[in-house]
């Protein structure tokens, strides 16, 4: 039997007003479970700021890059910098017009800019709107002043030409001055060596028995033994040449079979022979002579020699250094017995055996010598004028270059290449300086081209006079080290690093070292 409508109706509603409930029971519990996250949320954020306003503490402040800034474009840092730059260029024109009152304000500005940009670099903090504002402003009108007085672009370009020209000029002059301030602070004495000088000049003229072995040692045969090792060296520095000595007789086995031949100036003739006769070298044979002493040396004979003697502004002692450099293209008429000869400077230091140079083959070379050539640098070009047709057609550019200080010379061979009467003709080429302009080195290049025979590098190790950065095993393993360039290391101005290589060959107890208080 079924059952009627009416009696649905009061469960139907019912279970309608249940649903009701329940649904507004669960979004009553939603609405309380987010209310909760969210104080839970709140109150973590509000902790810390309650902590941070009861402590006291220093926030590290990240200063401003100043280069950065000054780089960067849209910086002010960069606007004010650009504006008074331009400011500047106007400050020298309006000199040159005669226009010193706009002069003066330029200059004001100018100067309240550097004085804000420095403030800047100082404090390490940004210009701001507000600072840069009035000065920016009183630089706009100062410009805009100066397009109104016809201070133009091009008239401006031409003017900072003009003042980068002159500034040019200004820096190869203080580059020439430079380089020779350098030179003659490497060829003055220190007043110590000069003290050992007066010292060893008086024992000369007051012992006479020096003078007579001096006049001796001049015809003694072992000057031109050809079996004993012979060693050249021009110098007008006492302790220089001995150090040179002692260095080399300090790595050989027999010393007595090494003959030195010293060649100095008029000036320091009976100091240098007083030393080397008065002191003990082991059996070496150490014998001076003065370039005065070279009657063959004339005017007649060398352009050099005519040269030297024409140049007005030179007094007699630059000539005799300048004519000392010179000697050593002259060897073979200095010693016309010997067959080969080592030739060292006297900023050489000695640390290993030379003998076997005398043995080296040079396959009928001239000179044998260390190139110094690497990469691009003392290339031929370096040295001497390529535009002059006589040295464009006769070498090559990219030949590579070598260094004086340590040589071998074959004699023979250099006087079946006539090697002297080639530097005489390319030393009178070079009489207007046009090929080379000083020194003795472009000579020898031109001179002995197709005549050199490289050495191994550890023959010679250059660069003790200038360069600070010598790899130390490179300077351990040469045979000589050489103090080329200014900071020699009896100077003050000498390098630190390498002065005890030669320091080390001075005897500090000898009574004239002593006194005249030479320390290294």
């Amino acid at each position: 039997m079924k059952r009627r409508a009416s009696e649905w109706r009061p469960r139907l509603s019912s279970w309608i007003i249940n649903w009701i409930w329940w649904i507004l029971g669960i979004f009553l519990v939603v609405a309380l479970v987010l209310f909760l996250v969210q104080h839970h949320q709140i109150i973590p954020q509000q902790l810390p700021m309650q902590v941070k306003s009861t402590e006291f503490k220093d926030v590290p402040i990240e200063r401003m890059n100043f280069t950065e800034d000054l780089l960067t474009s849209t910086s002010l840092t960069r606007q004010l910098a650009d504006q008074m730059t331009l400011s500047k260029a106007y400050l020298i024109i309006a000199k040159e017009h005669g226009n010193f009152d706009f002069a003066a304000e330029l200059s004001s500005q100018i100067r309240n800019c550097q004085r804000l940009l420095s403030q800047a670099a100082v404090n390490g903090k940004r210009i701001t709107l507000v600072e840069a504002r009035p000065v920016a402003t009183q630089l706009s009108k100062l410009i805009n002043k100066a397009l109104n007085y016809h201070y133009d672009i091009s008239t401006t370009i031409s003017t900072l030409r003009s003042h980068v020209q002159a500034l040019e000029e200004r820096v190869i002059v203080a580059t020439v001055q430079s380089a020779a301030f350098g030179r003659l602070a490497a060829e003055s004495l220190p007043k110590n060596l000069q003290c050992v000088n007066v010292k060893l000049t008086k024992d000369w003229f007051e012992e006479p028995p020096l003078r007579l072995l001096a006049e001796e040692q001049q015809h003694s045969l072992r000057l031109m033994d050809i079996n004993l090792y012979h060693f050249c060296l021009f110098s007008d520095n006492v302790l220089a040449a001995s150090v040179v000595v002692n260095s080399t007789i300090a790595n050989v086995k027999h010393p007595q079979q090494l003959v030195f031949h010293l060649v100095t100036d008029t000036t320091n003739y009976q100091a240098m022979a007083a030393w080397f006769l008065k002191n003990d070298f082991k059996g070496c044979t150490v014998v001076v002579r003065s370039v005065e002493e070279f009657s063959w040396l004339n005017e007649s004979s060398s352009p050099l020699f005519k040269q030297l003697a024409s140049a007005e502004t030179q007094n007699w002692h630059t000539r005799s250094l300048s004519l000392l450099k010179y000697l050593r293209f002259y060897i073979p008429e200095i010693h016309p017995l010997l067959e080969r000869v080592v030739l060292l400077d006297d900023d050489i230091v000695v640390q290993r055996d030379l003998t076997p140079l005398f043995s080296l083959n040079m396959h009928g070379s001239v000179i044998g010598a260390v190139e110094t050539c690497l990469d691009s640098f003392h290339r031929l070009h370096n040295y001497v004028n390529f535009s002059h047709p006589l040295i464009s057609s006769a070498f090559d550019p990219q030949a590579c270059g070598w260094a004086f200080g340590l040589n071998v010379v074959d004699l023979i061979a250099w006087k079946k290449a006539n090697a002297t009467a080639k530097f005489h003709y390319w030393l009178q080429k070079n009489a207007d300086g046009m090929i080379w302009k000083e020194g003795t080195l472009p000579a020898g290049l031109l001179s002995f081209y197709g005549l050199m025979v490289p050495l191994d590098r550890r023959w010679h190790v250059l660069g003790l006079g200038f360069d600070f950065e010598i790899d130390s095993r490179l300077i351990q393993s040469a045979a000589t080290v050489h103090f080329n360039g200014n900071m020699k290391p009896w100077l003050k101005l000498g390098i630190s690093r390498y002065k005890h290589l030669w320091w080390r060959h001075i005897d500090f107890l000898h009574p004239y070292i002593r006194d005249c208080k030479l320390q290294s």
